[in-house]
């Protein structure tokens, strides 16, 4: 299919299924129209005649989502979801997830401390987003449910400490991709170095991370979130997704390893998969970790990871007859439909993200944009972290976004400002991980409230308020950088005392409101 440049009409379809997703409150049809006027765009474009239009815009909509779904690394994605839900109900219905629960209740006495656990177990399973979203709600669910904790507020501590967690992280999925765009500008000594000098300036994987922190111990909730909060604590309900309401009973015969070892054992089988297809037992230049992480095929290790793990519970369930053979394959069969919604939202948010990037041409709209954009020196790194923000937001990836906006970033800065180069660059980076974030289209944004078992609509406007306030104070510290010379100590401080105090007015504002209504 050949590309088109559609100029502004190219960011239409994101716009039109996040807006009805909002509106509507139904994710799966709001995306198909999405995807439906992104092909009638192209059609118009490209074809003359009524009739020859509708043919080309059903032919574009279903070869487009055809190329997308097929790819050997989604597939393989799409393949892990389904394993890991096999895994969930099997180790369910085994009892491992009620013991765990029973066992952390009574280690872990409060719902902040239950909270601070989530998030250090994130931050810990930094290699990989997907493997992050996913891992962490199997594990903390029994936990947080103990505590009164709503499913909006897990699936937000699983998706901030996920992707701003692995682009922080020197040795993740993440790195390798990033630090390869980064050196082949040639200001950097090679793809590590590259990498670990944006750190510092990534103010929105930062300032994620503290907002988490500020959440979990001091509970200053606000928004949507404050009143999910408050149904949880007062009327015990959750907020769980359909599919977690309708599990199948445990049998009360678990003990906890029966769930903390199919969970090691998905960790470190993934990890060794990792490291296999990323050379690092079968290439001679293959020599460090971070090397290996970074040349990995994370999507086929992950499928690798579930298979193994599967294996170990069917050993470690069977033989000791917590599950027959027959219950342990339907729920195996029982795990995967409750996927189905999961994999279905995911193919079509890649089939969008297609359309805009491959078939419209959203990415050099966008750029041209930024090039023919004459501004101050001092706010190009504001400037350029909400131009990757609204184009990673649109579209749903930060992978895409950052290799279509480094390139700019590197030309801009080399002509106008050498000096901002490195925060510009990280603006970047920051800029592109707030779609990855918060984007309802996004995929770690679908795998989040799947792993926290909820309702992915509502995730999305609960975290909502949280990203923006993130995002603003990340903008007002790029703007005080580029004021400053890139002075980190005042552009950091900045922007995570504005947050602090942000989130402090907000919450008093809801609690007066709430106040108000009694």
């Amino acid at each position: 299919m050949e590309a088109i440049q559609a100029g502004w009409l190219s960011i239409l379809p994101p716009v039109i299924a996040i807006v009805l997703a909002f509106l509507t409150k139904e994710v799966i049809s709001s995306l198909t129209l999405g995807i439906l006027s992104g092909a009638v765009i192209y059609a118009a474009l490209s074809y003359d005649g009524v009739v020859m239009v509708a043919a080309k815009t059903v032919e574009t909509a279903f070869s487009t989502m055809g190329a997308t779904g097929g790819s050997v690394s989604k597939f393989n994605i799409l393949l892990f979801l389904s394993l890991l839900g096999a895994l969930v109900v099997v180790v369910t219905k085994a009892g491992g997830s009620k013991a765990y629960g029973n066992w952390a209740a009574n280690k872990l006495r409060s719902a902040t401390t239950a909270q601070l656990a989530t998030s250090a177990l994130g931050a810990l399973i930094f290699i990989d987003d997907y493997f992050n979203c996913l891992t962490v709600g199997t594990v903390m669910k029994p936990v947080t449910d103990k505590y009164g904790i709503s499913r909006e507020k897990l699936a937000y501590i699983i998706d901030a400490t996920a992707a701003p967690i692995c682009i922080i992280a020197p040795v993740s999925s993440w790195a390798a991709a990033i630090g390869s765009s980064l050196s082949v500008t040639g200001e950097f000594e090679s793809d590590l170095a590259a990498f670990v000098a944006t750190i510092p300036f990534n103010f929105y994987a930062l300032l994620s991370l503290v907002m988490v922190i500020i959440l979990c111990v001091t509970n200053l909730d606000f928004g949507p979130m404050e009143k999910a909060q408050y149904r949880a604590k007062t009327q015990g309900i959750l907020g769980a997704s359909e599919e977690q309401e309708n599990a199948a009973m445990p049998t009360g015969k678990g003990r906890v390893y029966d769930l903390v070892i199919p969970v090691l054992a998905l960790i470190i089988f993934s990890i060794l998969a990792m490291l296999y297809t990323g050379g690092y037992f079968t290439q001679a230049d293959v020599t460090t970790l971070q090397q290996a992480f970074g040349n990995c095929d994370s999507s086929a290790s992950l499928v690798m990871g579930g298979f193994g793990a599967l294996l170990v519970a069917f050993l470690l369930f069977v033989p000791r007859r917590l599950l027959r053979f027959k219950a342990f394959m339907e729920s195996i069969t029982e795990g995967v439909k409750s996927m189905a919604s999961a994999n279905i939202i995911l193919v079509l948010a890649w089939t969008l993200g297609s359309i805009c990037s491959d078939v419209l041409g959203t990415g050099e709209y966008v750029k041209s944009v930024v090039l023919a954009s004459h501004f101050p020196v001092a706010i190009i790194p504001a400037v350029i972290f909400a131009v990757a923000a609204f184009l990673s937001f649109s579209t749903g990836t930060a992978w895409g976004t950052f290799g279509i906006l480094i390139p700019i970033v590197v030309e801009i800065c080399a002509s106008a400002a050498p000096e901002l180069l490195i925060v510009s660059l990280s603006a970047t980076l920051a800029g592109s991980v707030f779609g990855d974030h918060c984007s309802p289209i996004s995929d770690t944004t679908i795998l989040s409230s799947t792993g926290a078992g909820c309702n992915h609509i509502a995730h999305v406007s609960t975290q909502m308020p949280y990203a923006l306030l993130v995002a603003v104070c990340s903008f007002v510290g790029y703007v005080v950088a580029g004021f400053t010379n890139a002075n980190l100590l005042l552009s950091l401080g900045t922007a995570v005392v504005l947050l602090l105090a942000v989130t402090i007015l907000l919450h008093r504002i809801a609690v007066k409101k709430e106040k108000a209504s009694l």
